[in-house]
């Protein structure tokens, strides 16, 4: 997966966990999957920039 790519699914993600937590609770099940799920593209997208495979595109702005 490119870094565009996994910025582009922690939006999705980000978002997604937002309109849930809006209608349950942070502590509901679907929350902390989504919150996971989103820690771990955010820990990818850290990997690769950290490393230097992949150029931070807030770097391009």
């Amino acid at each position: 997966m490119t870094a565009e790519q996994i910025l582009d699914h922690i939006e999705q993600y980000r978002q997604k966990m937002m309109v849930l937590a809006s209608r349950s609770s942070m502590v509901d099940n679907e929350v902390v999957e989504v919150s996971s799920k989103l820690d771990s593209l955010i820990n990818q997208y850290i990997h690769l920039t950290k490393n230097g495979c992949l150029p931070d595109r807030r770097a391009l702005k």
